[in-house]
């Protein structure tokens, strides 16, 4: 198998979840259930996937120098993942998230970056120093865009495959299209960056061609329930998910990432790889949390049907 190397740089969180019937709206009050604490955060959750996934993993992230940095660190090592490119933060505590999860699996976030927005290109500079032979970034946005901006550039530069997941969305990543070789918003995500209503396939198809128009190499926009679909080399597929019992969907985008990286590293052609990604994506909503929902690769044995229009 090809282990070429997969660097993932972006967030370390300390997710707090609560269980509850709905998602309050603005002003309630309600009572919840089950309350549990995992570690999360985008980057730290994609790096947990692509190391279970089979994948060669390094990680570069900023924690702080608490209790909360310290044990994120400790489980990354204990993953098998490489922390050389994790810097601690002296002045600011770690990134929390607080998680709401209802009956039917959907959740809302909020995040306190802490030493996540600290995160500089001199960081990322430094960091790549110690990560040999890196062959594809995978990247989110919950870091300052000037270390992502850094990241994606200096890639481009070197010849290393860029992978972006436009989370949360904002105008500025546009800019770096034609530097990205494969983007994977989410629906809504496509929606922000296009002004293409995406609610089916039609829609993300319309949305995917304006994506490419503008600079971007490959998209794969992610539907949730109803799977994902891919542009590449001018062909367009969909990707159905596996019917499922979603539970918690908190981390399914990024575990869905993180198994993609890993398909792309191992020198899997785009299709199998979204279809790869979706098979680790279903298994996780049908667990708690976030990085504790992650699928080994021996759980990885079901097939997709696609279909190709």
């Amino acid at each position: 198998m090809n282990r070429k190397m997969i660097v993932i740089i972006g967030s370390t969180n300390m997710d707090m979840v609560v269980k509850a019937n709905h998602i309050p709206v603005s002003g309630e009050t309600i009572l919840g259930g089950k309350f549990l604490m995992n570690p999360g955060g985008k980057g730290a959750n994609q790096a947990v996937a692509a190391v279970r996934l089979g994948g060669n993993t390094a990680f570069i992230s900023k924690v702080g120098s608490d209790v909360f940095g310290k044990q994120s660190v400790q489980l990354f090592n204990n993953e098998g993942i490489d922390t050389s490119g994790i810097l601690s933060d002296n002045t600011t505590p770690s990134g929390v998230a607080l998680i709401t999860v209802d009956d039917i699996g959907e959740n809302a976030i909020v995040v306190a970056s802490g030493a996540n927005a600290n995160l500089t290109p001199g960081d990322v500079e430094t960091a790549l120093t110690k990560i040999k032979d890196p062959a594809l970034f995978l990247l989110q946005l919950e870091i300052p865009m000037s270390a992502v901006q850094y990241a994606v550039e200096y890639a481009s530069a070197k010849g290393i495959k860029v992978i972006v997941n436009p989370a949360p969305v904002n105008d500025f990543i546009s800019s770096l299209f034609p530097f990205i070789d494969v983007l994977t918003p989410n629906g809504y995500e496509a929606e922000q960056l296009t002004g293409v209503k995406v609610e089916d396939s039609t829609g993300a198809r319309h949305a995917a061609e304006i994506l490419h128009n503008k600079g971007v190499k490959t998209i794969v926009i992610t539907l949730g329930s109803k799977g994902a679909v891919l542009l590449h080399n001018n062909e367009f597929s969909i990707i159905p998910a596996l019917n499922c019992k979603a539970v918690d969907t908190t981390a399914a985008g990024d575990v869905f990432n993180g198994a993609l990286s890993v398909a792309i590293a191992e020198g899997k052609e785009m299709l199998p790889a979204v279809e790869f990604a979706c098979r680790a994506a279903a298994i996780s909503v049908t667990r708690m949390g976030a990085q504790s929902s992650i699928p080994n690769r021996n759980e990885l044995i079901l097939n997709i049907p696609v279909n190709k229009l």
